[in-house]
């Protein structure tokens, strides 16, 4: 039973850790010397490296907002999971850390269904960024999934 505890806190670390990352990177499209995140758009020419805010269009000030959410429903369900591991009845189920985590999973894939639908320049290809936020998409649903399944033993 210790080492399923430890796994899913393991799985829920590195999925916070992916949230984090593809919410902060600047490598959400890349191409030739232009890259762009959530927050700038940078240019690198002769060396140096112009960068400018992300456009003020609502779709992006949505996405930046639903990685923010996302990241926060799984900080909050990681505290939420800590504290009804020490506090919970045996026997019990991890709903609100389920709830939580799936909620998490929700919002960074309508960001990153937004983001596909409304990106503007497709001459850039997806960075990896983009791609660790789909890649923490389906890990979060499992993990969700996970804590519904999980019960806590002696």
């Amino acid at each position: 039973m210790l080492l399923i505890l430890l796994g899913v806190l393991i799985l829920h670390l590195m999925i916070l850790i992916l949230l984090i990352v593809s919410t902060s990177a600047s490598a959400w499209k890349i191409g030739g010397n232009t890259s762009t995140d959530l927050w700038l758009s940078c240019m690198t020419t002769n060396g140096g490296s112009h960068c400018k805010t992300a456009s003020n269009e609502d779709w992006i000030q949505a996405v930046q907002a639903l990685m923010i959410l996302a990241v926060l429903f799984c900080f909050f369900s990681l505290i939420a999971f800590l504290y009804q591991l020490f506090k919970m009845v045996k026997g019990g189920r991890f709903y609100f850390t389920a709830i939580f985590q799936i909620l998490a999973s929700l919002f960074v894939m309508c960001a990153a269904i937004i983001y596909t639908v409304m990106s503007p320049d497709d001459t850039l290809a997806y960075g990896y960024a983009y791609v660790v936020a789909w890649v923490a998409f389906p890990l979060s649903l499992i993990s969700g999934l996970i804590y519904i399944v999980l019960r806590k033993k002696e």
